[in-house]
């Protein structure tokens, strides 16, 4: 057994100028002050990694795809997404992880230990980064900032969800089919699709489904609930956003001419038209386009995929717009 324990957390070093360090993350003591901002840090290898943000320089990438790193463990942990594999396994249960942080975050599920405690709420974590994220919501402190734009988040994972909406990187890769997505859960949620499960079970029903929002959407059938509710009518929704499609609501106004939206989405589109980015390019062609859906559609031209099919009869469509069409020749309703 190793000789030095800290007896805040149990943690074992086989040194006591290890223990020294660990104990400065129990202390928030940072006596590592970066040179180029504020930020301070409380181990000097954590500043050395803090000053390639300065630098800008990514020297490591990815034999796989574009992705480029600052450190070679980056590149490594990055590299598992694409192998799949999960070197970290569980003595526990046999769980298996592709990083040690992840593995030690899991065993705590075993051993329950919740040495961080919220002086504010009482509230207890099992991970110091976890109760740091916490503290902010008492204090509304938002460190991280967009260097695109003015946004600031209250976490790190926060601000690399949102670095994706400058960037369209899609990092979480589909294995079944072409489909990337830029959050981890999107995948979870769609994979599902190929594999058929549906760990949701409606309790009322028995109904199943692929995700927990799916599934409460669902339960309010069963409870009569309305969550949005137009005052002028009585027809329910279960979406914000299609209330205020039905009420003719229209908040978002384009700053460069008069057109407003019920939806942000559908300005972001619209507000394409005057700056003319097309920021989806297709692959074997030249072309570009404002919306991933026009994207979409054009990508077929090339693979001749007609995934709409008319139930009157056995032809196939690339475009729904020209399946309801085609539809008309069989209501005898003219085109």
């Amino acid at each position: 057994m190793e000789p030095f324990q800290c007896k805040k957390c149990n943690k074992a070093f086989s040194q006591n100028s290890h223990l020294d360090i660990h104990l400065r993350t129990h202390s928030d003591e940072k006596t590592y002050q970066c040179n180029q901002c504020d930020k301070s840090f409380s181990q000097k290898i954590r500043l050395n990694k803090h000053l390639k943000t300065h630098s800008g320089v990514k020297p490591y990438q990815c034999s796989q795809c574009d992705k480029k790193c600052r450190r070679k463990y980056d590149r490594m942990k990055h590299q598992r997404r694409h192998s799949g594999e999960k070197p970290y396994q569980c003595s526990q249960c046999g769980k298996a992880f592709a990083q040690k942080c992840h593995l030690d975050y899991h065993m705590m599920t075993h051993t329950k230990k919740k040495p961080y405690q919220c002086s504010e709420c009482f509230k207890y974590f099992s991970l110091k980064s976890n109760f740091n994220n916490h503290l902010r919501t008492h204090t509304g402190e938002k460190p991280y900032q967009c260097c695109q734009c003015d946004k600031v988040f209250s976490q790190k994972s926060y601000l690399n969800v949102h670095r994706r909406t400058h960037t369209d990187e899609k990092p979480y890769q589909c294995s079944h089919c072409d489909k990337a997505f830029k959050l981890k859960y999107d995948l979870i949620i769609h994979q599902r699709l190929h594999t058929g499960e549906k760990p949701y079970q409606c309790s009322q029903c028995g109904k199943d489904f692929t995700s927990n929002s799916n599934l409460n959407m669902h339960l309010k059938r069963h409870t009569g609930e309305n969550p949005y509710l137009p005052s002028q009518c009585y027809k329910p929704f279960t979406n914000k956003n299609n209330v205020k499609q039905h009420t003719g609501e229209k908040p978002y106004q384009c700053s460069q001419c008069d057109k407003s939206f019920s939806i942000n989405s559908k300005l972001n589109y619209h507000l394409r038209t005057h700056t003319g980015e097309k920021p989806y390019h297709c692959t074997d062609c030249d072309k570009a386009f404002s919306r991933r859906y026009s994207l979409n559609e054009h990508l077929r031209t090339h693979t001749g995929e007609k995934p709409y099919q008319c139930s009157q009869c056995d032809k196939t469509f690339s475009l729904n717009s020209n399946l309801k069409r085609h539809l008309r020749t069989h209501l005898g309703e003219k085109q």
